[in-house]
């Protein structure tokens, strides 16, 4: 079931109109600044050496490839929703800065997740590998392309930094923790994906952790606090705790269910990296012969789905995204904001939960 947006009488279309055209010619002054920004770095380097920029062109052909930008989207609605200035000084910086960050962590997921696609191409590291064997260069392939994929994320986590610098000191608090609490989900993702243990609290948590706050919850605050709005701090917390667990959970259903050709990334990889999902979890307490499924070899995805929808789980994580939205919603149904932001994260919200890809 999916959640229902209510229709926008004709009086509410202009102002909802309006919102939405604000909104994406700032998203449209982030994407130029993301890509004006690569290529000054590039210049600046190519001077030094040719070797210098492979690691800048690596960023920018991620950056290139597309995605959903939908952190830099929170970021700004969050901002447009406290009444922020449009031009305000900072925010396609601040909203920059959380696509480039988000960029470092794909990198670097690509590695731990041995994923050898992303948006459709090959991911960093292996292109890298595959660079080294051709030219038949010495030392071990794979070894060089995670070495070089390690290098390349790190540089997008370094120019993440020096884009939000030049947004409002305000937003330092924020920052640390959205970052902090990457580093310290995906280590969580990694321990819980080795001990492979079901524990749907632990889950939850990661989901949380990982999506919640980074995806939805922080970007919101980000923007919000470019705006000079940290009233608005508790009712953006339950609104993206909740928006992001969904997100997370859609994220677990696409790669159980989804096609590649939609996601752009292999399909099944929580199943071979062992990520104890909600998803997993939950069935897993209904059905132990799944985690043979998963961790013995001589089983195929196709046998996983299939055990995993007999279990009923699928559909019962459906109904929670649904409850999950509809808290979301409520968070903000009471928030001092403009009614036409309050409809539009409402929009948003839905669109982040039931995507495709």
């Amino acid at each position: 079931m999916t959640a229902q947006v209510p229709p926008r009488s004709g009086a509410d279309r202009e102002p909802a109109a309006t919102a939405r055209r604000t909104s994406e010619e700032l998203l449209q002054r982030v994407e130029r600044e993301l890509r004006s920004f690569l290529a000054a770095e590039r210049d600046v380097w190519a001077e030094v050496d040719e070797r210098a920029v492979v690691a800048i062109d690596a960023l920018s052909d991620l950056v290139a490839s597309g995605g959903k930008r939908i952190r830099p989207a929170f970021c700004v609605t969050g901002h447009l929703a406290a009444g922020g200035d449009p031009q305000a000084p900072g925010i396609v910086a601040a909203a920059a800065a959380l696509e480039m960050l988000h960029v470092s962590a794909l990198v670097h997921d690509d590695i731990f997740d041995a994923s050898v696609q992303r948006r459709g191409e090959p991911t960093v590291h292996a292109k890298h590998s595959a660079l080294h064997t051709r030219h038949a260069w010495q030392g071990e392939s794979r070894r060089f392309g995670e070495s070089v994929a390690v290098l390349v994320g790190d540089l997008a986590l370094v120019y993440s930094e020096q884009l939000m610098s030049r947004a409002p000191s305000t937003v330092v608090p924020v920052w640390s923790m959205l970052r902090s609490e990457l580093m310290i989900g995906q280590y969580l993702d990694l321990a819980a994906a080795a001990e492979f243990s079901v524990d749907p609290r632990l889950s939850r948590l990661i989901a949380l952790v990982k999506s919640g706050h980074y995806t939805i919850h922080r970007p919101l605050a980000v923007g919000a606090s470019v705006a000079g709005r940290p009233d608005l701090a508790p009712a953006f917390r339950e609104y993206g705790e909740a928006v992001g667990e969904a997100f997370q959970l859609r994220d677990d259903l696409l790669d159980a269910f989804g096609s590649s050709a939609d996601t752009g990334k292999p399909a099944g990889l929580d199943f071979s990296q062992h990520k104890m999902t909600l998803l997993l979890g939950w069935a897993m307490q209904r059905d132990e012969h799944i985690r043979s499924l998963i961790t013995e070899p001589g089983h195929s995805p196709a046998e996983v789905r299939g055990r995993l929808l007999d279990t009923g789980v699928p559909s019962d994580v459906e109904k929670h995204i649904t409850d999950l939205v509809e808290r979301g919603c409520k968070a903000i149904a009471d928030a001092p904001v403009d009614p036409v932001w309050r409809s539009e994260l409402t929009d948003m919200a839905v669109r982040v939960a039931y995507r495709n890809a």
